[in-house]
């Protein structure tokens, strides 16, 4: 069975009449999209979204489905995201897919935000897959150098012919760290670095984790306590 899939149609179980929805990226999320545009047609489910990537609104509006700027809603209900890696404190690393900056603001903007992963994606400790860094253009070799002088092992996302660039127009530096001890210490310290955008580390932002394997998807909570 496929796990992306039982994962994110489970989470548009989670979407109701009337609600402001933030809509992800990723190869998840992608089947949170199809089955609620599915609903949008089938139910007659009346629902708004909030897009985190060019991508996502290409494919939001391919199926139908109503994409508002974030800055023309005053809140979003609820989020459905993916993650490329996630621990056991529902935090994570996300911006495989480029679109880190975007999906953190939606994920702010919202009153609850529901990742999409399979199994494959959990882990004990943060680190294992590459952390993304989303930078200024303008001195982005002196950044890279900075990074590597610090041991974080940093990759230019692209290649020498083109270099990646996100919808916000900036460039991301991959950290290849394979754990990080302490990944709050860790954010604050990579966001005092001038020319840093955002970073790709998640914490604390996150809801609900549901996680799809053979067996069905597993609905896990945050505890609030």
């Amino acid at each position: 069975m496929d796990t992306k899939k039982i994962a994110g149609q489970k989470a548009a179980e989670f979407i109701e009449n009337d609600m402001t929805v933030g809509l992800g990226t990723g190869s998840t999320v992608y089947y949170t999209i199809t089955r609620l545009a599915e609903r949008v047609r089938g139910e007659g489910l009346k629902i708004k979204c909030v897009s985190t990537s060019k991508k996502t609104t290409e494919l939001g509006e391919t199926l139908g489905l109503e994409i508002t700027p974030l800055n023309d809603v005053d809140y979003i209900d609820v989020t459905i995201d993916g993650a490329d890696e996630v621990d056991g404190n529902l935090n994570g690393i996300k911006g495989g897919g480029g679109a880190l900056l975007y999906e953190k603001l939606v994920a702010f903007a919202s009153k609850k935000v529901i990742w999409v992963v399979d199994n494959s994606k959990e882990v004990k400790k943060l680190g294992r897959f590459p952390l993304p860094v989303e930078v200024v253009p303008y001195a982005y070799t002196h950044l890279m150098n900075f990074f590597m002088e610090s041991g974080f092992n940093p990759s230019l996302r692209g290649s020498d012919e083109e270099i990646f660039v996100t919808d916000g127009g900036h460039y991301i530096i991959d950290l290849h760290m394979g754990e990080i001890d302490n990944p709050y210490e860790f954010v604050r310290e990579l966001k005092e670095i001038p020319g840093v955008v955002e970073t790709g580390l998640f914490l604390d932002m996150t809801d609900v984790l549901i996680i799809g394997n053979e067996d069905g998807a597993i609905v896990k909570i945050k505890n609030k306590e």
